[in-house]
């Protein structure tokens, strides 16, 4: 049997010989593995051919192959799309050892029958998405395998990253008009709106429930409170062009015409809208003619977000704010051709005066004003605490001491005006630092 086999292999290996193989060259090739291309694939690529990516997959180097374009037995039992080309060593060892093919899609040229967009004509925004950097493509302009399974409008042209990379390697498109030049701008215009967020009840019904909007696509009945709470149905019909934003006098006005005032309210920079002249949902719950002017930072920014507007009769409620309220006569005093209100100053004053009868003695007081007999001390004007906030450098308020202090009113004798209170006693002179130095800078008090 031996020498049958022996026999057999030397005729063999002369057979070779005879056709021009060296032996050597025939043993190198019965030990390389024979790799038939994966089922329906155009081609099968070498390993030099395939972009194999990087090793920043969690999974990296674990020896098996993360990368989902891959499929077989050295593959991982669960494939994520994050890991698309991130498991450059394991996946190209699995592949020269024939154990993962490359799956037929990642190899067929085109994916679809038109070709994408190229890259120099999408605008891919910015990387502010919360989303941003995950390996997933959250922009809704975009479809395919690389989206993320949810999708708001929050994060359009804000995750440029992932879809730019996914859109490169091709699990990604544009979806159909996104590139169309009619539909950019309408989306520019979109970003300049606040949609908000989607927790209205009547949230993706298919009709936009902000009462911000109006035409075909507005639902028929609309509530303030679901203004900026119905983003996706409000945008979708927006951008389909059957809603417009409201062209009122408010959501008109531009910035530079408003007079935002400053930041002296006591209710300053608390990301509400303290200024009675606005309405919308980012207004104080009870604002107060005291705000008026009074709350730049929160009002201008609520403004441009959308959430607030300037009210029709915005103008009117300044005006008669900074009128001057001269009250009423429910004074004892009242009608007797004196003015005994303590706000005025001048000849024509009752010599005796009460806090008891501030604002009761009107038409003494408003009669006496015309005639120019007297005058409202400065401080009780509304005009003088337009004008806030005063400097309190020069003035010596003295210490925290009184056990009136922190009260909201200053209890200092020495001064005077509406943010004095009511009652004034000698033992809290310079005891009540906080309340009065407040005060004086909001325009509210003055030194007597």
């Amino acid at each position: 049997m031996t020498q049958t086999h022996n026999l057999l292999t030397g005729t063999l290996l002369a057979a070779f010989l005879t056709m021009g193989l060296a032996a050597p060259s025939f043993a190198a090739k019965l030990s390389e593995p024979v790799l038939a291309p994966a089922p329906g694939t155009i081609k099968a690529l070498t390993a030099s051919e395939i972009d194999w990516g990087d090793d920043t997959s969690e999974w990296a180097n674990d020896g098996e192959c993360d990368d989902p374009r891959f499929e077989g037995e050295g593959t991982a039992s669960e494939l994520l799309d994050a890991d698309r080309m991130k498991d450059a060593t394991d996946c190209k060892a699995a592949f020269e050892a024939g154990t993962v093919t490359l799956i037929e899609d990642t190899t067929t040229p085109a994916a679809t029958t038109q070709a994408p967009p190229a890259n120099a004509d999408i605008d891919w925004g910015d990387d502010t998405s919360e989303w941003a950097n995950d390996g997933e493509c959250d922009d809704p302009r975009f479809e395919g395998e690389g989206v993320a399974a949810e999708l708001v409008d929050a994060d359009r042209m804000k995750d440029a990253t992932d879809c730019r990379t996914a859109f490169e390697t091709g699990t990604i498109t544009l979806k159909d008009g996104a590139s169309d030049p009619a539909n950019v701008e309408i989306a520019n215009a979109g970003n300049a709106i606040n949609w908000g967020d989607d927790s209205s009840q009547w949230a993706n019904d298919g009709e936009c429930d902000d009462p911000r909007f109006e035409g075909e696509g507005v639902a028929s009945e609309l509530l303030d409170e679901d203004a900026t709470h119905d983003a996706t149905d409000c945008r979708t019909a927006y951008e389909a062009g059957t809603i417009t934003l409201k062209d009122t006098g408010s959501t008109s006005t531009a910035n530079a015409e408003i007079d935002w005032g400053n930041d002296s309210s006591e209710w300053a920079n608390d990301g509400e809208c303290d200024d009675p002249r606005f309405e919308g949902e980012d207004m104080a719950a009870e604002p107060v003619n005291t705000d008026l002017l009074k709350d730049a930072t929160d009002c201008r920014t609520a403004f441009e977000d959308g959430t607030i507007t300037l009210k029709a009769d915005a103008d009117a409620i300044l005006a008669a704010a900074n009128e001057f309220d001269y009250g009423s006569d429910f004074s004892r005093w009242a009608e007797d051709g004196e003015c005994d209100d303590p706000r005025f100053t001048g000849e024509g004053m009752a010599k005796k005066l009460l806090s008891e009868d501030m604002k009761g003695d009107a038409t003494d007081c408003r009669a006496l004003v015309e005639s120019g007999s007297i005058s409202i001390i400065p401080v009780w004007d509304p005009a003088y605490a337009a004008g806030a906030p005063y400097d309190s450098k020069g003035v010596d308020f003295g210490d925290n001491t009184s056990s009136y202090a922190d009260d909201g009113q200053c209890d200092d004798p020495r001064f005077q005006g509406p943010g004095v209170a009511s009652t004034l006693l000698d033992s809290d002179l310079k005891h009540d630092r906080n309340d009065c130095k407040a005060a004086f800078e909001a325009g509210t008090i003055v030194l007597i």
